[in-house]
């Protein structure tokens, strides 16, 4: 029996157990502000970051094996499969220090599973970019790993579980946009986010988080400013919100890598909306006032020589655990 995670039609089946085939989604993030308020004597940063999934996703195959057995396969999709984005195509490993497969197997150990599983990865989101491809994956796969195990996991026992791997893989069982804090394992769910059109570029240069975490001065004075931002989204209100737009880490990320600098002075040129670097990079973004002015830039930066670009939406959903909605994969 193949089921794919978000068709309603099969929810009768998937809660009775017997799959042995699950194909998901897993959605790539966007950081609307990130803010580091402090360093942590544990060695991490204190934050606190809105963060809006997107409609580019990864895709997992999953399929039951025998006890013991598991196997990883990564294939590049998408633009990440074509000639132009063999650059972004990276450090994704097959292995079992990929996060997908610790994920599962840390599973199957705390709930004493005796079967196995097939995994093939069909990778649409570029990796050290910023957009949380790496953790969504391990995220989805834990979901579906549940689901094909037929165990009685709740969403928040699979978060609490994925938090010991990274700390912002739990704002992906969210279903929504949501508030992160701590470390990035403290989640406020966060509803009423418009379905903005944004537009997504990345450099061929890939960014270190912990050089970028490291070469970044903490503020605490944003604290809270997060909250004031996803208000004046939830009333729709762009003008208001664009200010409290931030990344604490865009100025180390530009130094760092000054493919990052060019592309964040190419989107302004173009008249972006406050572009803005997402996570610890190297992927850049800019809201859109409509999907037309999304896909102008779009092919204004593609012009000037940006290969990976493309106009996308925010506020759609990730995996939900609950009621297991038509989920869209999209296809880059």
């Amino acid at each position: 029996m193949v089921i794919e995670i978000g068709n309603t039609m099969h929810q009768r089946s998937l809660q009775a157990g017997g799959l042995d085939h699950i194909v998901i989604g897993a959605p790539a993030k966007l950081n609307f502000s990130l803010a580091v308020l402090d360093r942590r004597h544990d060695g991490f940063h204190e934050i606190e970051s809105l963060m809006v999934p997107v409609s580019l996703y990864d895709r997992l195959h999953m399929r039951r094996l025998p006890a013991g057995e598991f196997s990883l396969e990564v294939v590049f999709a998408g633009r990440l499969g074509s000639e132009s984005g063999h650059s972004l195509a990276r450090d994704v490993p097959d292995d079992d220090s990929n996060l997908v497969l610790r994920a599962v197997r840390l599973l199957a150990q705390r709930a004493n599973v005796d079967v196995g599983l097939s995994i093939r990865l069909e990778k649409h989101i570029p990796s050290g970019a910023g957009l949380g491809g790496g953790s969504s994956d391990a995220a989805s796969a834990l979901f579906a790993a549940s689901k094909i195990w037929n165990l009685d996991w709740t969403k928040d026992q699979l978060a609490k579980l994925s938090a010991e791997l990274g700390s912002d893989i739990p704002w992906f069982f969210v279903g929504s946009a949501g508030l992160v804090h701590g470390r990035g394992e403290h989640v406020t769910p966060i509803d009423g986010i418009p379905a903005l059109d944004v537009v997504i570029a990345c450099p061929s240069e890939g960014l270190s988080t912990a050089k970028v975490y490291a070469a970044c001065a903490p503020n605490a004075q944003r604290r809270g400013e997060a909250a004031s931002l996803a208000m004046c989204l939830q009333e729709n209100s762009i003008r208001h919100a664009l200010p409290l737009m931030h990344n604490a880490l865009q100025q180390s990320a530009r130094t760092l890598a000054p493919s990052v600098d060019t592309l964040l002075s190419d989107m302004a040129k173009y008249d972006a909306l406050h572009p803005l670097l997402t996570g610890s990079g190297s992927a850049c973004f800019s809201i859109c006032r409509t999907a037309k002015e999304a896909s102008q830039l779009a092919a204004q930066l593609e012009s000037a020589g940006w290969s990976y670009v493309f106009p996308t939406r925010c506020a759609a959903r990730p995996m939900d655990t609950d009621s297991l909605e038509q989920q869209e994969f999209h296809r880059a």
